[in-house]
C-alpha cells in the first residue's frame, strides 16, 4: 500500500469518527436518561411560581372531589302512565305504507313507563337524602345510587313544590353512607369558587368548576326565592345536586338553568342552602312546609311610582294585589301602598319582605310600617297558614 493511499484511508476513518460523534446526539433518544425517544419531564427540574399555584389549586379541586364526591347519588324515576296508542308516533316506515293513524277518538289505552334522572346530597347518617321537587314529582319509584355503584330504594319522605325542595330516606347502614357538610349561604360573595357535581345528561359524579356570578338573583319564579347564580355547567341530571365553595361545604342546590338552547350557557340557578335546609327540616317533621301568608302581591318599586306617589327612594315592596279577607286586607293595606318596614326590619324589596314573612311565625302580630300618599302609617299584622 503507498502512502497515498495510507493517507486517504486515514482520512476517512477521522471523518467518520467525526460524523458518529456529531450525530450521536440526535440519532439517540431526546432524554439520555431514561432512553425514551420523547422528554417526559422539564430537563431543567424546576417549576416556575406561577404554575406551582396552578397545582396547589388543582389539588385543592381534587381534594374537593374525593371528599365530596361520595355524599352525592343519583336518583333514578320511574311512573307508569296511561296513553292512547294514537298519542304514540307511528314509524315513518309504517306511515309510508299503510297511512298516518286517525287521530279521531276511541284510540286504545296502553301503559307505558317513564322514566328519568336527578341528583341528591346525603344529609346525615339516618339516611336523609336532600333533591329537588321536580325530580321526584309524581313518580312511582325512586332508586338512589351511591358512588360504589350501591342502588337503595328511596321513600319519599315530603315534597315542596313551591321552594322545588324534596326529603327521601334510604335504609343503609353508618357506614356505607357519607354525609355531606353544609355552608352558609350568607356567605356566599360574587367571584367565589362554585363547583358542581352531579349526574348531567345520565354521566355520573361529573365535576364541573366555575365562579359564583351573582347572588340574591330574585324575580325568576314564584317562589319569592333570591337564587345564587353560577357559570359552572348545570345541565339536565344536575337538578338536585350540591353547589359547593372551595371548602367542600354545600352553599346551594341546583335547580334550572336559563338557556335557548336546553344546553348549559354559563347561567346557572342554585337554590340557598339556608333555605334550602329550612324547607328540608320541615318536611321531616311534618311531611310539608306550612308557610305563613299576608295575601298581598307584591312588586319592586318602579321610577315611576317613585314619581306618581311622592316617594323619597325606590325601596320598599309596592302592593299590587290584595286578596278578600286576607291578613293584608284585615291589617288595613290598600293598592299602592309601599311597605317599608318588616317586625323592624328595613324593606328594599319585594324579596326581603317575602323572607321575612317565610320566617314569621303562624298567628303572631307584627308590626309593619308602609307609605300612604307621601305618609308613613304604622299598623299590625297577623301571619296565617298559605292556603293551598
Amino acid at each position: 500500500m503507498n502512502k497515498t493511499s495510507k493517507s486517504s484511508i486515514l482520512a476517512i476513518v477521522a471523518i467518520s469518527i467525526w460524523i458518529g460523534t456529531f450525530l450521536s446526539p440526535i440519532l439517540t433518544c431526546g432524554d439520555q436518561r431514561s432512553g425514551s425517544l420523547y422528554l417526559t419531564a422539564d430537563p431543567s427540574g424546576k417549576t416556575s411560581p406561577a404554575i406551582a399555584q396552578a397545582i396547589t389549586l388543582e389539588n385543592a379541586f381534587q381534594e374537593v372531589f374525593d371528599r365530596v364526591s361520595p355524599s352525592v347519588v343519583s336518583i333514578a324515576t320511574e311512573r307508569t302512565v296511561d296513553i292512547s296508542n294514537r298519542q304514540i308516533p307511528m314509524d315513518p316506515f309504517f306511515e309510508h305504507f299503510f297511512g298516518r293513524r286517525p287521530n279521531g277518538p276511541g284510540g286504545q289505552q296502553m301503559k307505558q313507563k317513564q322514566t328519568g334522572l336527578g341528583s341528591g346530597l346525603i344529609l346525615n347518617e339516618e339516611g336523609y337524602i336532600m333533591t329537588n321537587h321536580h325530580v321526584v314529582k309524581d313518580m312511582d319509584k325512586l332508586t338512589v345510587k351511591l358512588k360504589n355503584q350501591k342502588t337503595f330504594e328511596a321513600q319519599l319522605i315530603g315534597s315542596d313544590e313551591l321552594m322545588d325542595i324534596a326529603l327521601l330516606k334510604i335504609k343503609a347502614g353508618k357506614s356505607e353512607i357519607t354525609p355531606i357538610v353544609l355552608g352558609n349561604s350568607e356567605k356566599v360573595r360574587v367571584g367565589n369558587w362554585a363547583i358542581a357535581i352531579g349526574a348531567p345528561l345520565g354521566f355520573e359524579q361529573s365535576f364541573t368548576v366555575g365562579v359564583v356570578s351573582a347572588i340574591q338573583r330574585g324575580g325568576i319564579d314564584a317562589s319569592g326565592l333570591s337564587y345564587i347564580q353560577t357559570d359552572a355547567a348545570i345541565n339536565q341530571g344536575n337538578s338536585g345536586g350540591p353547589l359547593l365553595n372551595i371548602n367542600g361545604e354545600v352553599v346551594g342546590i341546583n335547580r334550572m338553568i336559563a338557556s335557548q338552547s336546553g344546553g348549559s350557557v354559563g347561567i346557572g340557578f342554585a337554590i340557598p342552602i339556608n333555605e334550602a335546609k329550612r324547607v328540608a327540616e320541615e318536611l321531616r317533621q311534618n311531611g310539608k312546609v306550612i308557610r305563613p301568608w299576608l295575601g298581598v302581591g307584591l312588586d319592586n318599586v318602579t321610577e315611576e311610582d317613585k314619581a306618581q306617589l311622592g316617594l323619597s327612594s325606590l325601596n320598599g315592596a309596592i302592593v299590587r294585589q290584595i286578596i278578600k279577607g286576607s291578613p293584608a286586607d284585615q291589617a288595613g293595606l290598600q293598592l299602592n301602598d309601599v311597605i317599608t318596614k318588616y317586625e323592624g326590619n328595613d324593606i328594599k324589596s319585594p324579596e326581603e319582605l317575602i323572607n321575612y314573612v317565610r320566617a314569621s311565625k303562624i298567628g303572631k302580630r307584627i308590626e309593619i310600617r308602609f307609605t300612604r300618599k307621601k305618609n308613613e302609617i304604622i299598623a299590625s299584622i297577623i301571619p296565617r297558614e298559605r292556603p293551598n
